[in-house]
């Protein structure tokens, strides 16, 4: 994936995903946006800060480079389903946790 005038790729920020440039909105917003059912004029209104060429741009960098940027929702979907299931089991254990610590 190469960057272009609309899209950056910066290490360190957004953790050098594809965003939008100049701002932190990552290519993959703009995408699920459109998949909920936003228009790029919605993206824009709710984004003042972006145009309509970002949102576009946004969109054909995606298509262009498809395969990649669903990998990279997909190891975030992943990612976020560990941590959930991790919270899980951590809330689960809380209450025995508690009642030792009520006994001292």
């Amino acid at each position: 994936m190469e960057a272009t005038r609309h899209i950056d790729m910066t290490p360190g920020v957004c953790s050098g995903r594809p965003r939008i440039a100049g701002t932190r909105i990552r290519v993959e917003n703009v995408v699920r946006w459109t998949e909920q059912g936003l228009s790029p004029d919605d993206i824009v209104a709710a984004y003042p800060q972006l145009t309509p060429a970002d949102v576009h741009a946004a969109l054909a960098f995606y298509f262009d480079n498809r395969d990649e940027i669903e990998s990279q929702m997909r190891e975030d979907a992943d990612f976020i389903q560990a941590m959930k299931a991790k919270q899980q089991v951590q809330m689960a254990s809380a209450p025995a946790d508690m009642e030792i610590r009520e006994r001292f």
